[in-house]
């Protein structure tokens, strides 16, 4: 597969419309487990229905769409076989609705060449707008393609100074995984079967079938908002983290918060192998004042 620069920097996708209903958000909060919270019925029952924030991350279906380059332009194909998701971030403008009609666009903002063999960084955004174009949600992805380097672009992206908290984290909530865990969260969309059939696993070199990435990242905001008093997920302006190593079904993570200034800091790590699987993970607030942790 083949990279072309700089002409990958002007691919996107066509304004496309979408639309959710309740039952959506219900599968979502169902698959990463807010039924097991205490005001979980807020967030899996269609009364007065609460919307997570990390929801836009399946709601407006797959996360890297096929892009297109504008006539004239060299189109870009990956190695999709060989693609991991390296960061992610939810930013809402407003916050979610219980259904929406809404239109939505990806567009590449960045490519970076770590070298022949050594694979690409790729940076995406992701709009979504209402009916009269006032922006709802951007959602910003970076992935790693292992198969794609060597094609001559600069070696990295600049690097944004990143004072992540030293001291002991404030709290730590710990949420266990279910077994069957990314089988539920399959229907949202991602029905990729390294996440479901043992032989796919293993032929990429797991020992199982692992859960999306997405899954764990939605389980940080389901921790975020278990550590506040009156929760509520309408207060989330932003929810972005990276994704240090995988999860297996089952596993029991620990999500450690620290309470700054005008932000919450998080990272996840799954505790039975003692490995983070989250790291660098930031929430922040519409309010003026970051809620303090019950």
């Amino acid at each position: 597969m083949t990279i072309y620069y700089p002409d990958i920097l002007e691919e996107a996708t066509e304004w496309r419309p979408f639309g959710y209903e309740p039952r959506d958000a219900i599968l979502y909060a169902l698959a990463i487990g807010m039924a097991d919270e205490a005001d979980g019925l807020n967030y899996v029952y269609e009364r007065d229905l609460k919307v997570l924030p990390t929801a836009a991350t399946v709601l407006g279906g797959v996360i890297m769409p096929r892009m297109n380059a504008p006539t004239g332009l060299r189109p870009s194909r990956l190695d999709m076989s060989r693609v991991v998701h390296g960061e992610q971030c939810v930013t809402l403008h407003r916050p979610l609705r219980a259904s929406e009609a809404l239109r939505t666009r990806t567009r590449t903002i960045g490519a970076y060449d770590k070298g022949a063999g050594r694979g690409a960084l790729l940076i995406t955004e992701t709009d979504w707008q209402d009916d009269k174009g006032a922006p709802v949600a951007t959602l910003t992805n970076s992935f790693f393609a292992r198969g794609d380097g060597g094609f001559g672009g600069a070696a990295s992206a600049p690097r944004e100074e990143d004072n992540f908290p030293s001291r002991r984290a404030d709290l730590e909530i710990v949420i266990p995984t279910r077994p069957d865990q990314a089988l539920l969260y399959r229907l949202n969309g991602d029905m990729n079967p390294l996440h479901a059939d043992p032989a796919a696993a293993r032929k990429v070199g797991f020992d199982a079938p692992i859960l999306h990435g997405l899954c764990t990242f939605g389980i940080t905001c389901r921790a975020v908002l278990a550590a506040v008093p009156d929760a509520d997920p309408d207060a989330i302006r932003s929810h972005g983290a990276r994704f240090s190593a995988p999860v297996y079904p089952g596993e029991t993570l620990v999500v450690s918060l620290w309470h700054e200034t005008k932000e919450l800091r998080f990272t996840a790590r799954a505790a039975d192998r003692d490995i983070e699987v989250i790291s660098k993970g930031r929430t922040t607030f519409r309010t003026a004042s970051i809620p303090k942790f019950n």
